[in-house]
């Protein structure tokens, strides 16, 4: 099953709209309309269909999510009752982020990208990536969708992508085990983590976790695949730029199963219906590994076998921002003496 966001034209003026994709057909199937026409012909008013099929199909995928297997077990009657009057050509379709997440996280969970990166500063990968699965918060509200225009990072001259594969959780879980954590998916997306390499590499130094050099784009989609349609422990992701292939690898090359990221992810905390997580970029899947970087106008497309392609825009160079401006050093340590403990 492949789920997915578009917005359409309707007599209440653009609305994002909940799709089930037959890609053998070229077709999606618009799930709000295909509700509402069902529960018409069983008798219910119009009034009436409008409400319930906005319950279990709202613009939100989150959102549906909140109905648990109810939801899914709509989708599925929806694709094999179809109602041709609900079908879409896929063709012309304007998509919106696959799912629209209340929270992100980013692992690096791809021993080789890691080795590689750290190589270009000319730096070896320390012992803490091999003893845990480490991850930064990422920014929702900036996500984007297939086909969007990824906005120019201001102050940045270096734009890069990275190919990852986006894990998408469908049920609560809490101090998930490695060996069942999978069970808590919903199924999987294509990520692009775009990145601004020169204000990344100003603010890391800090020792706080990337921020504007991240925070401006994370673009998922064109669909989120359910786990029953592929083994997602060995995909193939290519990426290419200007139809260019600039990338390959295997989601087989994870150091830390996805079972291991997920259950250090829910570890003291909680993963929530339509949270994202991702595996981090595969070896040699950005632009910096290659020593080549993103200018504006070029095309990045990420696909990732079994689940689709994943194309966006690279966008002009902003103008004018505010920049701040350095602060004084004034503070020195004013730390009480260290407590001494007596020896009894």
């Amino acid at each position: 099953m492949k789920l997915g966001r578009v917005i359409r034209e309707t007599p209440d003026g653009a609305e994002i709209r909940l799709v089930a994709i037959d890609i053998d057909a070229d077709l999606a199937t618009d799930l709000r309309a295909a509700e509402g026409r069902r529960l018409r012909r069983a008798g219910a008013t119009t009034e009436a269909a409008k409400a319930i099929s906005g319950v279990y199909f709202p613009s939100s995928l989150t959102a549906a999510l909140g109905a648990g297997q109810e939801f899914l077990r709509r989708v599925e009657q929806a694709i094999d009752e179809p109602d041709e009057k609900a079908v879409l050509p896929l063709g012309g379709l304007k998509w919106a982020p696959a799912i629209d997440p209340p929270a992100m996280l980013d692992f690096a969970a791809f021993e080789q990208h890691l080795v590689n990166a750290h190589a270009r500063g000319k730096k070896e990968l320390g012992d803490v990536f091999y003893e845990r699965p480490v991850y930064y918060k990422m920014d929702p509200n900036t996500v984007i969708g297939h086909d969007d225009v990824v906005p120019w990072a201001s102050e940045s001259s270096y734009m890069d992508y990275e190919l990852e594969l986006g894990l998408v959780v469908g049920t609560e879980g809490s101090d998930l085990e490695p060996a069942t954590a999978q069970e808590h998916l919903l199924g999987v997306t294509v990520l692009n983590d775009f990145t601004a390499r020169d204000v990344q590499a100003r603010e890391m130094p800090s020792g706080f976790g990337p921020a504007k050099g991240k925070d401006f784009a994370t673009a998922l989609g064109p669909w989120v695949t359910t786990l029953d349609e592929l083994d997602i422990n060995d995909l193939t992701m290519v990426a290419r730029v200007n139809g260019e292939e600039w990338s390959r690898g295997s989601t087989s090359t994870l150091t830390w199963s996805i079972g291991e990221l997920l259950a250090y992810a829910s570890r003291s905390g909680k993963l929530v219906p339509g949270e994202v997580i991702g595996t981090g970029t595969v070896g040699l899947g950005c632009g910096l590994e290659l020593y080549k970087s993103l200018q504006p106008g070029d095309v990045v497309e990420l696909e990732i076998e079994g689940i689709g392609l994943l194309r966006n825009t690279i966008g002009k160079q902003t103008g004018s921002f505010w920049q701040p401006s350095p602060k004084q050093r004034t503070a020195s340590p004013t730390l009480p003496p260290r407590p001494t403990r007596s020896r009894t």
